[in-house]
């Protein structure tokens, strides 16, 4: 049975930007389900309705943004749930 595929990930300025806004503990558990997220797309990711190619990752009450790309994941905003949504 193949490996399964190892995603590229890239983080916004923005998005880094509000990682290290969040608490220690909080900023841990991304970084664990980001590490999974590499790992064949695992985690609670649903594909946004109405957005091509735009995908969220749940964490706890945040939620992560990014795109999903020929084997790229490009993290763009990483926001509490209530905010996630709004432009």
């Amino acid at each position: 049975m193949p490996a399964p595929m190892r995603y590229r990930l890239d983080i916004s300025d923005e998005a880094l930007e509000q990682l290290r806004a969040l608490p220690g503990d909080l900023r841990r558990n991304i970084g664990q389900r980001l590490d999974a997220l590499q790992k064949g797309l695992q985690g609670d990711v649903k594909k946004l309705a109405g957005q091509e190619g735009k995908y969220r990752l749940r964490v706890g009450s945040h939620r992560m943004l990014f795109t999903l790309e020929k084997g790229l994941i490009f993290v763009h905003a990483v926001k509490d749930r209530k905010d996630a949504y709004r432009d």
